[in-house]
């Protein structure tokens, strides 16, 4: 998430060699690549259908959801439309990594909307990741210190991992604090503005990671996106200073669950060995996750197709909903024991468990 400056997580020095090789040492599988376009040219444009009904519902549930949470008067029951408004506006707001990747042309409207429905009132608009996210796929610095996405988390210590996945739930009262307060006073203070800029307006992971100053079109489109955020959250903070703090608090607490199950699902997006020479697109494969079926339960804490997360690598403008036919296509092709396979999972706990070990040592 936000860059986490305040906390050490700087790699140790690096280990002793192991006996396989090392990541910025694996060769390009060319068949792999190739047939990976080859066979998905077919599927590899965005259908409107899906998306639309896809991003409005997840939205429309998670604030009915969060609402009934606010106005329901047992707790469990509260507890429970919380969990669902979670859930649903976790996969609403996860359209913002499918806004960094489509053509511009190809859905008109959608992110306007998006950022409207979802990214403002969340304070997480669509800002916040593009520019950032591409620097991610960018083929010589993902796994490097250029990288904002990535941590060799796999080659820290062990306490990191707690606390990595802990901190995402202040996420929402950085965001409400960032909004109200610093890009407000940011407009009168040009140094802050800059600080707020570089350090608080990517979703980013690695705390040395600095954004360059907006441009052209992005940089109004940054102003406009800023301006609604701001005047947001202002009146979310004086509506709950005249009528009460409760309903802001159960919306944070969602707000900090979501945050929280993102940070988890980055845990295991990539095995994050990486000790930050730069990668070939096959080694930035095989450092990446799928979590396919028969696996249970991925869609919901890696949904709109980040399930398939290495299979993104290799293909990282075709759309989520073609993901799992793309998938599909290429397990067929390939079958098990080829490079295919070898980043194919078979769920969240045992990744959880293989970073862990690796934290501690095992390999």
């Amino acid at each position: 998430m936000i860059a986490q400056e305040a906390i050490d997580l700087s790699p140790p020095a690096p280990r002793e060699a192991v006996s396989r090789p090392r990541s910025s040492e694996i060769p390009d599988d060319k068949a792999m690549l190739r047939a990976a376009v080859e066979l998905t040219r077919d599927i590899a444009v965005a259908r409107p259908g899906i998306y639309w009904p896809d991003m409005l519902v997840s939205a429309a549930v998670g604030y009915a959801a969060l609402a009934g949470a606010i106005l329901v008067g047992n707790v469990w029951a509260a507890v429970a439309l919380g969990l669902v408004s979670a859930l649903a506006l976790y996969r609403a707001l996860l359209f913002i990594h499918e806004l960094t990747h489509i053509h511009r042309d190809a859905l008109p409207g959608f992110r306007f909307t998006w950022n409207l429905l979802v990214g403002i009132p969340m304070l997480i608009p669509s800002l916040m990741y593009e520019g950032v996210h591409t620097i991610h796929h960018a083929r010589t610095r993902y796994g490097t210190v250029e990288d904002p996405e990535y941590l060799p988390l796999a080659l820290m210590k062990p306490w990191s991992l707690p606390v990595f996945a802990l901190t995402a739930i202040l996420l929402p009262i950085a965001l409400l604090i960032r909004s109200a307060v610093l890009v407000p006073l940011g407009a009168v203070i040009p140094p802050l503005r800059k600080l707020v800029w570089e350090r608080a307006s990517a979703l980013a992971i690695n705390p040395q990671f600095a954004r360059r100053p907006p441009e052209g079109n992005f940089a109004r489109m940054v102003f406009w996106q800023e301006l609604g955020c701001s005047v947001w959250a202002i009146a979310v903070l004086a509506a709950s200073y005249a009528y009460g703090w409760r309903p802001l608090l159960i919306a944070l607490c969602v707000v900090s669950l979501t945050a929280f199950l993102n940070q988890v699902r980055t845990l295991v997006a990539h095995l994050w060995e990486n000790d930050g020479d730069a990668m070939t697109v096959t080694a930035q494969y095989l450092d990446s996750v799928n979590v396919p079926p028969p696996a249970k339960f991925s869609e919901l804490w890696a949904p709109v197709g980040l399930r398939y997360h290495a299979l993104h690598h290799l293909l990282p403008s075709m759309p989520y909903h073609s993901l799992a036919e793309a998938h599909r296509r290429l397990a067929a092709q390939f079958g098990s024991g080829s490079t295919y396979s070898k980043a194919n999972y078979p769920g969240l706990m045992p990744l959880l468990g293989r970073l862990a070990k690796s934290t501690m040592g095992a390999r």
